[in-house]
């Protein structure tokens, strides 16, 4: 078998339990915008944009915020931010990585720390008065934690304000880069921690369920991704309309949502095109043994394309190597523990390469 027919076949087995769209409802047609009605209104509710209130202020000192997630537990987020932030780290960036997986916080594990004493519960019930007092030092130069939530039950399910607190005051930390640490799966907050981000990173395993939710999480955050944007407001009935996929109206992939926002509201396809083209998540692919794996990746990165008419930058894969297994057992940073391992070289790698293409980067969502 040539390598054509993998890469095809590839594409064919890896069409997440939805039917690939064809040629006719994958053409996406973004005609010229008439000119708007006047005094249109909003009716999406101004309490259901978690950005609508955030100010950057112009003293703060963060270049870049990166987040870590994807649909399914145990493919290894909290490595790879653990590694990408030490990495940044030695380039002579501040860094603070930031534990978000909030009902199950262990990114002090993956740095070779004890819990800290101070975590985001602190800050969310008030016990700590600003963001800045849950910040925790490393063993590692340049880099510090603010680790999850550990001893309060609700903290896993924080509530609209307290999360507009938490993106409002990241910006004042003392760091040159932020790194997020998501939690698994597809809630509310996980989107929102994802799309706050100026890099939103998914990572993914070479296997079935892992490619499945993969692709779950980035139905979900392209859907929420719509569903917050301030400049779509007067086609969000249709996009929530879109996010239940058992609706009556027949919206059943985004080329029929195009189909209806072209249909109902036409002036507002041109913004629903350059809100598309300013969503580009990246991709790692971990634990790869074969090139077979490492193909995966492209085959995603066409079937996203081909279905939602987003463009995902496959940023790169990391080999299966034991001594990622070996420093979490050991409890030591990976970078630090086997500097000289394969899996290191791929997170150096892949760091150095969104620093040089991605480090204009900004989210324009506020």
């Amino acid at each position: 078998m040539g390598t054509s027919s993998k890469k095809k076949k590839l594409d064919n087995e890896f069409s997440f339990g939805e039917a690939p769209p064809t040629e006719e409802s994958n053409t996406f047609d973004f005609p010229n915008p008439p000119i708007p009605e006047p005094n249109q209104q909003s009716v999406f509710e101004p309490s259901k944009h978690p950005f609508g209130s955030i100010a950057i202020p112009n003293t703060s000192r963060i270049k870049q915020t990166w987040s870590i997630g994807g649909g399914k537990g145990g493919v290894g987020k909290s490595l790879i931010a653990s590694c990408l932030a030490m990495s940044l780290a030695r380039t002579g960036n501040k860094v603070i990585c930031i534990d978000l997986d909030l009902g199950g916080a262990n990114l002090h594990s993956a740095l070779g720390i004890s819990l800290p004493r101070n975590t985001l519960s602190d800050f969310f019930t008030g016990r700590a008065s600003h963001l800045a007092d849950c910040v925790s030092t490393t063993n590692i130069d340049n880099l510090e934690i603010i680790s999850g939530a550990h001893d309060a039950t609700t903290a896993a399910n924080i509530n609209n304000l307290q999360k507009e607190q938490l993106f409002q005051k990241i910006w004042d930390l003392n760091a040159d880069y932020i790194v997020f640490d998501l939690g698994a799966g597809t809630n509310l907050n996980t989107l929102d921690f994802f799309l706050f981000t100026d890099i939103g990173i998914i990572t993914l395993l070479p296997e079935p369920t892992s490619i499945e939710n993969a692709y779950r999480f980035i139905k979900s955050v392209y859907y929420r991704r719509l569903q917050v944007s301030p400049r779509l407001n007067i086609i969000q009935p249709l996009v929530e309309t879109a996010m239940d996929s058992k609706n009556n109206q027949g919206i059943k992939s985004p080329a029929n949502l195009f189909q209806e926002v072209s249909r109902a509201h036409p002036e507002s396809m041109m913004q629903l095109k350059k809100e598309l083209e300013k969503f580009s998540p990246k991709l790692i692919l971990n634990q790869a043994r074969t090139q077979t794996d490492v193909d995966i990746g492209f085959s995603i990165k066409s079937v996203v394309k081909q279905y939602f008419g987003v463009d995902i930058d496959y940023v790169g894969y990391l080999d299966y190597d034991s001594a990622a297994w070996q420093s979490i057992r050991r409890k030591k940073p990976l970078m630090k523990e086997f500097p000289n391992s394969r899996i290191v070289t791929n997170i150096e790698r892949i760091s150095t390469y969104l620093m040089r293409r991605h480090s204009n980067i900004r989210n324009y969502l506020f």
